[in-house]
């Protein structure tokens, strides 16, 4: 058949209406997790894809690993943080020598391979050191300031004599007493658990000084207070300080440390006890016999 001559060709209008799929997209681009995704997270998921594939292979890593190991020692070996030697203040000659020997580190070396909390450990583990600061100063400079125990009491322990400081820390190794004549003595199991007590003792002790050549630590419960000439007093566990005060006081009323006595027990304050030396004793029983021999005749 033949067109009919003069017929119109209709045009259809498009469908302004979004497909199904193009419907769906915008949806999805409208939820914020998705824009994030698409905005950062896929950039970095490629990126991390293609890095581990680079870097899968062992020569290249090995290459990464020395360019890094480079450029850091590069940095940390510049003359700026480099550390070139140590000043000590704070502690005497003999123990500035332990801390250099202790130290542990190998100078000149760089600021960034310096452990400062594990120096001042090390230099804290010292008897002799009470507390301890280690920093870098500017210069190249390792600052380390010392606060040293001072020896305050001599204890004769089972290895011999040591020095203590006030609160009973060993300080060092003594090797003869005539060193530290100028310090107190104490001996004893126990004895240097109870150095302030000890102190307190000898400073209650200052009138008879002269006299006193150290405290004993009986049974690790009470003191005994040694002098010279054998004489001792022999202080209770409980109010040691003004059971001494006591004897001191007699000794300044009558003498009686002067005396012929080898022994003051005031262990029991209500019952003090003199016990004579023997000279004395020899002495009290010929007076004896001589009265008993008088009232007989």
């Amino acid at each position: 058949m033949r067109p009919l001559k003069g017929q119109k060709k209709i045009n259809l209008k498009r469908d302004p209406a979004p497909s199904r799929m193009a419907y769906r997209l915008e949806r999805l681009w409208l939820r914020p997790v998705f824009r994030r995704f698409v905005r950062i997270g896929a950039p970095l998921a490629l990126v991390a894809a293609v890095g581990a594939w680079y870097f899968s292979n062992e020569e290249r890593q090995e290459k990464m690993v020395e360019m890094v190991a480079e450029a850091r020692a590069s940095i940390e070996e510049r003359p700026e943080f480099m550390v070139k030697a140590m000043a000590i203040d704070g502690a005497s000659k003999t123990l500035s020598g332990h801390i250099r020997e202790v130290m542990p580190v190998s100078l000149p070396a760089s600021s960034f391979d310096l452990d400062l909390e594990a120096m001042r450990k090390q230099v804290e583990s010292l008897d002799a050191v009470k507390r301890v600061d280690v920093r870098v100063r500017s210069g190249g400079m390792l600052q380390v300031n010392v606060v040293e125990r001072v020896p305050a009491i001599i204890w004769r322990g089972p290895d011999g004599l040591e020095l203590l400081d006030e609160g009973g820390h060993r300080v060092a190794a003594l090797g003869s007493r005539v060193e530290r004549s100028d310090l107190p003595l104490i001996a004893g199991e126990g004895a240097n658990r109870q150095v302030p007590e000890a102190l307190a003792l000898f400073k209650s002790a200052e009138p008879i000084k002269a006299r006193v050549t150290g405290m004993v630590r009986m049974s690790e419960l009470r003191w005994d207070v040694v002098m010279d000439r054998g004489q001792r007093i022999m202080l209770p566990q409980n109010g040691a300080g003004p059971a001494l005060d006591r004897v001191i006081a007699l000794n300044e009323a009558q003498d009686l440390l002067a005396r012929d006595v080898a022994r003051v027990d005031i262990r029991n304050g209500k019952r003090p006890t003199l016990r004579l030396t023997e000279g004395a004793l020899e002495e009290l029983r010929a007076l004896k016999s001589i009265e008993i021999k008088g009232t007989r005749e």
